[in-house]
């Protein structure tokens, strides 16, 4: 299952994305927004994270105007490893290197045919582990961290 996110720059995106997940037999929830009605990002975004947190969803895929609000916003949760990805290739490496959680794309800067694209990809690049387990690891803050 695949969670989704976006505000109202994403909104039109986030609808390609669903007939994209539909045509490929791939269950979705929608976290909102609802519309292209002006609104916040991280009301949204934090209701994905919340989602992937609480394993109502596997993955997530999260579309803001530049992509970089809501990705911000994601990365703000220690489980989350959001990926702001404008080409394929990105989106191969990202899930190949650092296993990332939720696709991020800039709904003012792609269109239909890149956005096909990048999901083609990101779904079917496995994480390839190894040396890049440590890093990923490495990445949420540790209470231990945070009070010092």
């Amino acid at each position: 299952m695949v969670g989704l996110a976006s505000d109202h720059a994403g909104f039109e995106l986030k609808q390609y994305v669903k007939e994209y997940l539909e045509a490929k037999g791939i269950e979705y929830k929608d976290y909102g927004t609802y519309s292209t009605d002006s609104c916040d990002y991280p009301d949204f975004a934090h209701a994905l994270a919340r989602g992937i947190e609480q394993c109502e969803v596997d993955k997530g895929i999260a579309i803001c105007g530049s992509g970089e609000g809501i990705s911000m916003t994601l990365n703000k949760h220690q489980r989350i490893r959001a990926a702001l990805v404008w080409i394929p290739e990105i989106a191969h490496m990202t899930r190949l290197h650092n296993d990332a959680n939720v696709l991020v794309m800039p709904g003012r800067y792609i269109d239909t045919k890149v956005a096909h694209d990048i999901m083609d990809e990101f779904f079917n690049t496995e994480f390839e582990g190894g040396r890049h387990v440590r890093r990923i690891e490495k990445i949420p803050v540790s209470l231990v961290e945070k009070s010092e």
